[in-house]
């Protein structure tokens, strides 16, 4: 590797050399990491497909000295970049290079703002209700509950119940704002999937008691631990168990299933999958999609003679989608009207 390749390789932002024919000379270790793009042979179109990046070198190889765009790449994860293609004169070296194209990451900043922007327009609108109801009971404390020591309890018991609910909502949301701020950027080590869940269970026993339930968990032999941050895989198993507690039937079992997977679904990538199994009354088919949407409560139609979770803020399965995507991998769900649901995570393990 020359010196000037070892400085490319030592920068933070990708940067891809591109010759005459759109053929990648060279493409740097941030490149091959954020943009998947081949080191170098391949045209720039198999690796890049996005049509603003071929067109900022159609027009660099036309003679354009330069060219500046901020782009959008969908694909492993959502990330902005702004990006500047210029032109390399011919020093005479004999250098095969004609273009340089650099990407800034704008992605933290852009979500930092839309963060804002949805935390201010959630919170204005989710904590309005119990806010309302709240303000509405101390009016009437002050004045014909006054002196009705009976109504007083209930009406403060019900103010407090409200006050919890905004408390949960606003940790939901600032947990949801942290996952979203570093969702393009995929964990570094690796996390005992095993340990984990297994953690999860000890923590949840006495919740399946109340219920009369109980909970398993098997783990084939030899697993390979997912790239993944531990933490966030505690919040995303312990959501999911929590969930099956609570729409499981009564006297039932949970059962966790851990497994290898040679292919990861839409993925080339082999992994783990983690299978959280309740027996419940299952959910309808045109909810499935809408479960991890924000503020989408399907307690209704998963479990219509319930009240379902009266600790749910909606936002639960929406945090569970956001770290699996940072995880690079996939949530699936799968359920049978009264035979309950099977929620899946895949993580990969390369």
């Amino acid at each position: 590797m020359t010196i000037s390749r070892a400085i490319f390789d030592s920068l933070p932002d990708p940067v891809v050399l591109i010759d005459g024919e759109r053929t990648v000379v060279y493409a740097n270790a941030a490149a091959q990491e954020l943009l998947e793009c081949r080191a170098s042979g391949d045209n720039l179109a198999m690796s890049i497909r996005h049509p603003v990046v071929l067109d900022a070198i159609e027009r660099i190889l036309g003679g354009a000295a330069e060219h500046t765009a901020e782009i959008t790449m969908p694909v492993p994860i959502q990330r902005t970049f702004q990006m500047h293609a210029s032109r390399v004169e011919d020093d005479g070296s004999g250098d095969s290079v004609v273009a340089t194209v650099m990407f800034r990451d704008m992605t933290t900043a852009v979500r930092a703002e839309q963060m804002r922007i949805d935390f201010v327009n959630n919170a204005s609108h989710e904590l309005r209700s119990p806010l309302t109801a709240i303000l509405g009971f101390i009016e009437t404390l002050k004045g014909p509950a006054q002196e009705d020591p009976e109504a007083s309890k209930r009406f403060l018991g019900i103010m407090g119940r409200e006050a919890e609910r905004m408390r949960r909502l606003i940790e939901d949301l600032l947990s949801l704002s942290r996952v979203e701020a570093n969702e393009h950027v995929r964990p570094r080590g690796r996390a005992d999937v095993v340990g984990v869940v297994g953690g999860v269970i000890d923590i949840l026993e006495d919740r399946a008691k109340d219920r009369g339930m109980t909970m398993s968990m098997t783990a084939a032999a030899d697993l390979r631990k997912p790239i993944g941050d531990a933490d966030q895989l505690t919040q995303v198993f312990r959501n999911l168990i929590e969930n099956a507690l609570v729409y499981g039937t009564g006297g039932t079992a949970v059962e966790v299933s851990i497994a290898a997977v040679d292919r990861i679904p839409d993925s080339g990538h082999a992994g783990v999958v983690v299978r959280v199994t309740d027996h419940g009354d299952g959910i309808p088919k045109e909810v499935v999609p809408r479960l991890t949407e924000r503020f989408y409560r399907g307690d209704a139609a998963r479990s219509p003679d319930r009240t379902g979770n009266p600790n749910s803020t909606g936002l639960g399965l929406a945090i569970v989608k956001h770290i699996v995507n940072r995880h690079r991998g996939r949530l699936q769900i799968e359920s049978e009207i009264g035979k309950g649901s099977t929620f899946s995570v895949f993580l990969p393990t390369d």
